[in-house]
């Protein structure tokens, strides 16, 4: 889904061509590699987007001795549907690396939905944690038993503090505008 939202919001903006867009994912900051994007899935992307009727071909560049270059534009559909997919993704991500395509495409959403969105992932991690808590006291563990429900307890109790925390500042962050 990210990548999709990718190529539909370069595409809200310019009609462009894939090898375009890989590029400028991969300069300066080789993006395409740390997401493992290659070519051949970009394209794909392209052609799934093309046959929901979210982005179409407007024209063909030609060039001698280069490869004949499709340009693409978002359709009417393909802008409407951006915002809900840029939900979406907030909705599945399983953590904060998950939305960095949408918090680069804030422009298209509005904040008090991401909001809201955040606050409800930051009540069910907080709920997740004291259950952790409350069943690690519940539980009557002697020795190395014991030594490791609080290991177990103290790790995901930290990380879900962590991952608050930054959900915690996402949330005043994207609230007054600074992302």
């Amino acid at each position: 889904m990210s990548i999709q939202i990718y190529i539909l919001s370069k595409l809200a903006k310019e009609s462009s061509y894939p090898y375009k867009l890989k590029k400028e994912l991969s300069e300066p900051i080789p993006f395409d590699k740390l997401a493992n994007l290659t070519e051949s899935k970009l394209y794909y992307h392209f052609e799934s987007l093309t046959k929901q009727g979210l982005i179409e071909p407007t024209e063909i560049i030609k060039e001698d001795n280069r490869p004949d270059k499709q340009v693409f534009a978002i359709t009417e559909q393909g802008l409407a549907l951006l915002p809900n997919k840029i939900y979406q993704l907030f909705e599945k991500a399983d953590s904060l690396s998950d939305t960095i395509v949408g918090l680069m495409n804030l422009d298209f959403v509005d904040r008090a939905k991401i909001i809201i969105i955040l606050e409800e992932k930051l009540k069910k991690l907080e709920k997740k944690r004291d259950y952790i808590t409350s069943l690690n006291m519940q539980v009557k563990l002697e020795g190395s038993k014991k030594e490791g429900g609080d290991f177990l307890t103290g790790y995901f109790t930290s990380r879900f503090n962590n991952e608050g925390e930054w959900i915690s500042s996402l949330i005043e962050k994207v609230r007054n505008g600074s992302i």
